[in-house]
């Protein structure tokens, strides 16, 4: 098959979908990756095809209002707010990433477009093309069950009306948009207006639109009452431990002492970076912990480090954490993931979204200390729970039990059979 494969985002929503690529790829298929220019390089050097798309959408995430924002953000409710928010910007955004994908998938002429849900074009440029058409999530928000609240919702024992309202809220923050991709379905493919145009659960013809979930089932076990074309895929991961080098300096702060606690934050650093690298500083000191300090994309600022904390750029982190004895990090789908695989234990600091989801998922299965929103996040408490997960034999027994599941889990050669199944089928 030729496939297209469309996501939009941080680094975090572009990798997973890279690593499904190259398995896609593996198995046979021509794969391209459609996503902001400045992913290119990144997509290329893992020997896909890459699809033009503008830099807007991080633009606008890494600008100042971007950033507060994103400080802003939680749950449904806090994320609708923030999408009015910024809803000029975002609709003139999005109508130039809908033609940006159009003008990809003309190029590319696919057999199968599979799309990530920031990607509003992705199902109707389907329908234009007549080809089947799969959107891919790295956590459980679109499809309804009566079993757990949407992600951002808190926990209340209310029963299964309360947590499928979560997901209606989900859908009428996606309605939003309903009126430009409508505007691009008419004005630039010629097809007719449709109803929730923005987050679309069927094709016209009536055929539900697989959902694949790119999560493991022994963190997020798949509902018993989601329709047979939602699937949970496990974990995708890109891997590149062999063939990544460490700089010097890390491997030399790696050998010099016992096994330090990865700090990293990612593109998430909100509007005070230097805040966030100060009490990071302080913890390590207080609990007597070596440290490696991942700057990233917008991440920490950190000056006159001691001798027992390295600052890095970023390193591959299926190559770093299993060399490390804790980590922590901002609760995002796939750091989240990579420390569950190496076994770690595990501290989230959560910003926006899906994290506070993960953190207390990660809670719940005593790998990690309870998640610590960003606002909130002191030396104290900091301190706190690094001495928790790195000297509690519990926390880091079941850390390691739950890397071991992950490890053999295979998620992406998994996805690959299924899509090949399911594309047969539709």
């Amino acid at each position: 098959m030729n496939i297209l494969i469309v996501t939009l985002g941080s680094r975090g929503d572009v990798q997973p979908y890279v690593a499904l690529g190259k398995g896609l790829k593996a198995a046979g298929h021509t794969v391209t990756v459609g996503t902001s220019a400045s992913f290119e390089p990144f997509i290329t050097e893992h020997g896909l095809d890459y699809g033009f798309m503008r830099n807007d959408l991080i633009e606008l995430m890494d600008s100042a209002e971007g950033r507060d924002a994103i400080e802003n953000t939680a749950g449904p409710v806090g994320a609708i707010r923030t999408t009015m928010k910024l809803m000029k910007q975002a609709n003139a955004i999005n109508r130039r990433l809908m033609d940006d994908t159009w003008q990809a998938a003309q190029a590319v002429n696919p057999d199968l477009l599979i799309y990530h849900p920031k990607a509003l074009a992705g199902p109707h440029i389907a329908q234009k093309l007549g080809i089947p058409t799969m959107l891919a999530v790295p956590t459980p928000v679109f499809v309804p069950t009566r079993q757990y609240p949407v992600v951002g919702m808190p926990t209340l024992n209310l029963g299964g009306w309360y947590n499928r309202m979560g997901y209606q809220l989900v859908n009428r923050g996606y309605k939003v948009y309903d009126g430009i991709v409508n505007e691009f379905r008419q004005n630039l493919l010629g097809l007719d207006k449709i109803a929730n145009a923005a987050l679309p659960t069927h094709m016209p013809d009536s055929r539900p639109i697989p959902v694949l979930h790119a999560f493991s089932k022994y963190l997020v076990p798949r509902p018993s009452d989601w329709p047979e074309h939602a699937t949970v895929n496990g974990f995708w991961f890109l891997e590149q431990a062999d063939t990544w080098q460490p700089p010097a300096e890390l491997q030399a702060f790696l050998d010099a002492g016992e096994p330090p606690v990865y700090v990293g934050f990612g593109s998430m650093a909100g509007k005070n970076p230097a805040r966030l690298a100060h009490i990071v500083v302080e913890a390590l000191q207080q609990a007597g912990l070596r440290g490696i300090i991942a700057t990233g994309w917008g991440g920490l600022e950190t000056r006159d480090l001691p001798a027992t904390i390295l600052k890095i750029d970023q390193a591959p982190h299926d190559w770093l954490f299993p060399r490390v004895a804790a980590v922590v990090h901002h609760g995002g789908a796939g750091t989240t993931a990579a420390g569950l695989r190496a076994g770690r234990p595990t501290v989230i600091c959560t910003f926006i979204a899906d994290q506070p989801f993960w953190g207390q998922r990660v809670h719940e299965m005593g790998a990690g200390s309870q998640p610590i929103a960003h606002k909130k996040l002191s030396v104290q408490n900091l301190t706190a729970a690094l001495r928790d997960v790195t000297t509690n034999p519990a926390i880091r027994q079941n850390a390691a039990a739950l890397g071991e599941k992950i490890r053999q889990e295979n998620g992406v050669e998994h996805t690959v059979a299924m899509i090949e199944g399911m594309r047969i089928r539709v």
